[in-house]
């Protein structure tokens, strides 16, 4: 007997920066022909974000350079991550960066929200937004 693949949750409304859409929008089309698959997983999620104006905008969203704290829901362990550029990730002091499948997954989301992703081994994982946290000013 075939078995269904069970079917994605829908996805949550995610906002995004005019400065941060702008750029991600330049980096998956760039990165398109080296990681198609999380390239096009963020080309979507740039595609379906409401457009916010202004570098720094109300709301508690996740966006690049925040802090962003989930929880994996399948597990329930909570992790605290920065989102980054690819060439300031280390995963060592907790920078992912938006072109792997969580970085590209958590980009948008409002703390309340989750959000299923696929791994880079193919399961999928579901996740929650617990905090969002802007970055220090310098």
């Amino acid at each position: 007997m075939l078995q269904k693949k069970p079917r994605p949750a829908a996805r949550p409304r995610i906002k995004m920066t005019s400065e941060d859409h702008a750029r991600l929008s330049r980096l998956a089309a760039v990165a398109m022909d080296r990681m198609p698959g999380v390239a096009s997983f963020l080309s979507d999620e740039i595609d379906r974000a409401q457009i916010i104006s202004g570098g720094r905008s109300g709301g508690e969203f996740a966006k690049m350079g925040c802090q962003v704290e989930f929880r994996d829901n399948s597990t329930g362990k909570s992790q605290t991550v920065t989102l980054v550029y690819p060439g300031e990730a280390d995963i060592e002091r907790g920078r992912v960066s938006v072109l792997t499948p969580i970085g590209a997954a958590l980009i948008g989301l409002s703390v309340g929200q989750s959000i299923d992703w696929e791994t880079r081994n193919g399961s999928v994982k579901r996740l929650t937004v617990l905090e969002v946290r802007e970055p220090a000013t310098v």
